[in-house]
């Protein structure tokens, strides 16, 4: 509780310091019946002085401006557009990360650990890219990140075909986030192939990502990688992942289970701060119509009594 004008206070006792003023002497006054003055005195006048001092109490207290601080269940909005660009090749079908104790597929486990940390970041704009041997939009680019987390949990291999357009998706995420005004504009990509699509080269469209002040993030997923096993079938090309980063003043991820994968997204929340873990938007509420709107029908009252 506090008071926006709090020097306003200082007038309470203004109407006391007037009556211990000395009175002045009265010319041409007006001779009044000792009969009429004696329905003034006494209780009734004592009861009218109190009903005028505690209305001009509460109108010096409503000039004062009493407020309450108080705490907004809202979170403000970041100024943060993320676009997820999100890989369904097949080999994301491969079930070589373990969950809760079981073996699951890449996709599954990538849609645990992505719609908990989308879910999550409330105040961002999210939206979701997904591509194959295309890239289409799963979901725009919303403050609604439940619907974004919905999103994320039905997508399945095959709607997007099966090969690995990695510049298509990014230059699709890109293109949704051109036209956005958010100071802060990012690509989380995600993929554990070798790019086989594509008219530009992916480092390329990293390059012009950067150009226009968006930061791509990478995330190479799997086990191996063409760097360590390049005759694994299932490698994933990192190298070309982490220069996409690079290019575009973003940070690469290796992933290769489950630990990295949660490990990843804790680290991309402290690089993009979540603001769900901001302070609480505190604002305060005036409280002034309370004592104006008591001293109003005080007012009322007095008139009333003397009518």
């Amino acid at each position: 509780m506090g008071f926006a004008f709090p020097l306003a206070l200082a007038l309470l006792p203004l109407p006391l310091l007037m009556r211990l003023l000395p009175p002045r002497a009265a010319q041409g006054g007006l001779l009044v019946p000792a009969h009429v003055l004696a329905g003034t005195t006494g209780g009734a006048a004592r009861r009218g002085w109190v009903l005028a001092a505690l209305a001009w109490a509460l109108m010096v207290l409503a000039l004062a401006g009493p407020q309450m601080q108080r705490q907004s269940a809202l979170l403000p909005a970041s100024g943060r557009d993320i676009v997820l660009a999100l890989d369904l090749s097949g080999s994301m079908e491969k079930q070589d990360f373990s969950l809760d104790g079981q073996p699951v597929s890449r996709l599954q486990a990538v849609k645990r650990v992505a719609a908990g940390f989308v879910a999550a970041r409330k105040g961002d704009r999210i939206g979701l890219v997904v591509f194959g041997d295309r890239a289409y939009v799963a979901q725009p680019v919303t403050f609604d990140v439940e619907a974004v987390a919905r999103a994320i949990e039905e997508v399945q291999i095959g709607i997007s075909g099966r090969a690995t357009a990695i510049s298509d998706g990014l230059g699709l995420a890109m293109r949704r986030l051109l036209d956005s005004d958010a100071p802060t504009r990012v690509v989380v990509l995600l993929s554990d192939g070798v790019a086989t699509s594509g008219k530009v080269g992916a480092v390329d469209a990293a390059r012009l990502a950067a150009t226009h002040g968006i930061r791509v993030h990478t995330i190479a997923l799997g086990p191996d990688d063409l760097e360590t096993r390049p005759k694994s079938r299932d490698a994933v090309d990192a190298r070309m992942l982490r220069e996409m980063a690079e290019a575009s003043g973003g940070t690469s991820f290796r992933v290769r289970g489950m630990e990295d994968l949660r490990a990843m997204a804790a680290t991309l929340d402290r690089l993009e701060p979540n603001p769900a873990e901001r302070p609480p938007l505190r604002f305060w509420q005036s409280l002034w119509a309370w004592p104006a709107a008591l001293a109003l029908a005080l007012v009322a009252l007095i008139g009333w009594r003397r009518g």
